[in-house]
């Protein structure tokens, strides 16, 4: 096999496909990529088993084959190959080792690395004739990132282990829970089929979220076990998370009497101010809530406390109520508008957390028990 490339546009498949990848082994056919010299084109395929990966580009192929190569020094050697045209040639040698050198076509940059049969990588799931429902990548982007994070990393709650995806009536909803919080995302969307309710591992929606462009649309589709991905030239699917996702609905408030609205800016600011003073295993501070004023607060046993005042739209009864740090500053972080709110009606009961004004997006906060 031969073929010439850009190492520019190799390189950024494999960086792709080396975060699929989940082994390190060099002897394991799992750390290897897949490369297959065709018709002017080079076929690339990465697996972890649960995931696959595959994509293209175009090369200028001199002698058709198909191999596979360790994925994490290949990577390496593209890295320090500069940019430009480079030679991949496959041989036996001598010894009847099959090997693969890669080079410039100046010969400056040489390198040698044992290739292994394609004989034993995994066959890949179809993705052939299933159906696709296509989505704004922007969209799903932003829906991806608002619910990912809650996902549980309970193994023993393996169901919650991933983001439920369902259709509900014309709109596509994104749901992830850990049991104490939950974070909800939906769109309408035109042409939305039925198709079952999944649960999808945050490996491949990170990777999508990473990968997938900011204009343009996805295909999707959800048949059997897997979920499928495509756009550009890349094409993943992966294995759903079996079992019964919660019934998420049950934990959503109907009605909350009290709210208060905060800049999005001085809410982060004051999260930052008290970090610090942050206890790493609870995880606890305090929001104390009193008429058009917000006090954040956090302490350490037998180091301090650190607290920071803020100004706020409420009226009502004073509130000291103890939250995770990390339950609040993750989603602010993702929230898109500069007033974000939260609703409530005791202290002890969810809060809902929003933007202002409210959005297609929230996330639920269930409230700690104070020291």
């Amino acid at each position: 096999m031969k073929f010439t490339f850009d190492r520019d546009s190799l390189l950024k498949e494999v960086s792709i496909a080396q975060e699929i990848i989940s082994t390190k082994n060099a002897s394991s056919i799992l750390s290897n990529i897949l490369i297959s010299a065709q018709d002017n084109r080079l076929i690339l395929k990465a697996t972890d088993i649960k995931i696959n990966f595959e994509t293209q580009i175009p090369v200028q192929v001199i002698e058709e084959g198909t191999t596979t190569v360790y994925c994490d020094k290949f990577l390496g050697i593209l890295n320090a190959l500069p940019s430009g045209e480079i030679e991949f040639l496959q041989e036996v040698n001598e010894e009847n080792s099959v090997k693969v050198k890669i080079s410039t076509f100046d010969k400056r940059n040489k390198f040698e690395m044992r290739s292994m049969s394609d004989e034993k990588f995994p066959d890949f799931f179809s993705a052939e004739n299933v159906p696709y429902f296509e989505v704004s990548s922007k969209e799903i982007k932003e829906m991806i990132a608002q619910t990912y994070f809650a996902v549980s990393e309970d193994e023993t709650r393996y169901f919650m282990n991933g983001v439920y995806f369902e259709k509900k009536d014309e709109s596509l909803n994104l749901v992830a829970t850990d049991g104490r919080r939950l974070s909800f995302a939906s769109k309408k969307l035109e042409g939305l089929f039925d198709f079952r309710s999944a649960i999808v591992h945050p490996k491949i929606l990170n990777i999508v979220l990473k990968h997938a462009p900011e204009e343009g649309n996805i295909f999707i589709a959800i048949v059997e076990r897997m979920i499928f991905f495509k756009f550009a030239n890349h094409k993943f699917g992966a294995v759903l998370i079996e079992g019964n996702f919660p019934n998420y609905k049950a934990v959503i408030p109907e009605n909350q009497e009290r709210y208060l609205l905060v800049e999005k800016a001085d809410l982060l600011n004051a999260l930052k101010s008290v970090s610090q003073m942050v206890d790493r295993k609870a995880g606890r501070i305090y929001f104390n809530i009193s008429n058009g004023n917000l006090k954040v607060s956090s302490a350490q046993v037998d180091i301090g406390s650190a607290d920071a005042e803020i100004p706020c739209m409420y009226a009502g009864d004073e509130f000291s109520i103890a939250m995770n740090y990390g339950y609040v500053e993750e989603p602010l972080r993702g929230i898109t508008t500069d007033v974000v709110a939260f609703e409530f009606t005791e202290e002890m009961k969810a809060f809902t957390m929003r933007p202002e004004p409210a959005g297609d997006y929230f996330h639920i906060i269930m409230p700690m028990q104070k020291e």
